[in-house]
C-alpha cells in the first residue's frame, strides 16, 4: 500500500465533490495552437499562458471545478503580476492536476491504432509535480471503433499502460485519472460502441488489478457509450445514459469513488443533457459519483468570445463559469436546458 493512501483517498473524494467536476485544460501546446489558429490568435508561449490565466483566474470558478488539468507548460506558468498560475489555484480552492502522458503514437503492426507513452521517466517526472502542489494527474489512451477495430492487441497495450501509470502515481503521491477514450469518429452503432468500451473497461480494469492500482484511490474518465458522429441513427439522450450506466455499472468497482466523463466531441449543451440524465435516471443507484471532466465543453463558448484580446477577458470569464455551473448543475442532475439562455454576457 502506498504511504500516501489516506492523503490518496482524501483528494480523491474532494475531487468528487458534490455539484462539481473537473476542467481539463491540459491541452498540449501543438493542439492548444492549432484552436488558436482557427480563431486568429497569435500561437505563442505569452497568448497560451494569458488564456490560461484567464481561466484560472475566473471568479468562483471553485463553485462548479474542483480541480484542474494542466500541461507541463502551464504548471510552470505565473500571471502578468508574477503569481505562479499553482498558487492562483490554491488560493481559489482549486486542486491542481497534471497531464503525464506524452501523447497517443501509432501501434506497431496494427495500422490505425494508437497506444500512449510516457512511462519512461514518470516516477521522476511524478516525483517534480509532486513537489511543485500536483495532487492528480491524468493519461489518456485513445481506442478507434473501425471495421475490425479496435483489435484485442491495441486494448491490452493501452490498459496495460494505464494501469502501470496509475500504479506510479500512486505510489508518487497523485490520483490517477483513467482516462481510456472510445473515440466518437465513425458510423458506429450505439450498439457496438457499448460492446467496445465494455471491453475495454473490463480489459482496464483487469490490469489495474494485477499492477495493484487501488480503486478507491483513482477516478475513472471515460467517454460515453455514443453513437459516432457519422452513424445515420443518432443516440436519444435517454439512450446514452442508460447504455453507459449500464456499462459502467458492469465493468466498474463500487470503491472508485467518482466516475468524471470527457465530452469527446459533443456540443456544449448535449455534453451537459447526457450528464444530467443520468444523474437524473441512476445519480442514487450508482455506487460511485458522475460528473465531468471537460475541455471544449467547458472552456470553448470562453475562447472564441476572448479570441486573444485582453479587454474581453471578463466577458470571457462570464461564460467560462456559466459552462462550469451548467456541468455542475448536471452533475447533480439539475440541469435544465433553459440555462442555456443565461450565459452571463455583459
Amino acid at each position: 500500500m502506498s504511504s500516501y493512501a489516506s492523503e490518496l483517498r482524501q483528494t480523491a473524494q474532494a475531487m468528487m465533490a458534490p455539484g462539481k467536476g473537473i476542467l481539463a485544460m491540459d491541452e498540449s501546446n501543438g493542439t492548444c495552437n492549432k484552436r488558436f489558429d482557427k480563431l486568429g490568435i497569435p500561437t505563442t508561449e505569452d497568448r497560451r499562458r494569458a488564456y490560461r490565466q484567464l481561466i484560472l483566474t475566473t471568479s468562483n470558478l471553485s463553485e462548479a471545478i474542483s480541480g484542474a488539468i494542466l500541461y507541463d507548460e502551464t504548471i510552470r506558468q505565473s500571471t502578468d503580476s508574477g503569481v505562479p498560475l499553482t498558487q492562483v489555484m490554491k488560493d481559489g480552492g482549486i486542486i491542481i492536476g497534471i497531464k503525464v502522458d506524452t501523447g497517443a503514437k501509432d501501434l506497431a503492426g496494427h495500422e490505425g491504432e494508437k497506444v500512449t507513452e510516457g512511462l519512461d521517466g514518470l516516477r521522476d517526472r511524478i516525483a517534480e509535480y509532486y513537489q511543485m502542489g500536483a495532487r492528480f494527474a491524468k493519461w489518456r489512451s485513445v481506442i478507434t471503433i473501425k471495421d475490425g477495430l479496435p483489435s484485442r492487441a491495441c486494448i491490452e497495450a493501452n490498459a496495460h499502460g494505464l494501469a502501470r501509470y496509475a500504479a506510479l502515481c500512486q505510489e508518487g503521491g497523485l490520483v490517477p485519472i483513467v482516462e481510456p477514450e472510445v473515440l466518437i469518429n465513425g458510423d458506429h452503432t450505439l450498439e457496438r460502441c457499448y460492446e467496445v468500451t465494455d471491453e475495454t473497461l473490463h480489459t482496464v480494469f483487469e490490469q489495474l488489478y494485477r499492477q495493484g492500482v487501488a480503486f478507491d484511490q483513482m477516478i475513472l474518465k471515460p467517454s460515453m457509450v455514443i453513437s459516432g458522429l457519422d452513424c445515420p441513427t443518432q443516440s436519444t439522450v435517454e439512450q446514452v445514459a442508460d447504455a453507459t450506466v449500464a456499462c459502467l455499472l458492469k465493468n466498474v468497482p463500487a470503491m472508485v469513488p467518482g466516475v468524471a466523463f470527457l465530452s469527446g466531441g459533443q456540443s456544449e449543451a448535449r455534453a451537459s443533457e447526457h450528464l444530467n440524465m443520468m444523474n437524473q435516471k441512476y445519480g442514487d443507484k450508482c455506487p460511485w459519483r458522475l460528473t465531468f471532466s471537460y475541455a471544449r465543453a467547458i472552456q470553448q463558448p470562453a475562447l472564441n468570445h476572448w479570441r486573444g484580446d485582453d479587454s474581453k477577458v471578463a466577458a470571457a470569464q462570464k461564460l467560462l463559469l456559466h459552462r462550469a455551473r451548467c456541468n455542475g448543475a448536471a452533475s447533480q442532475g439539475q440541469y435544465n436546458p433553459d440555462m442555456e439562455k443565461q450565459p452571463a454576457l455583459v
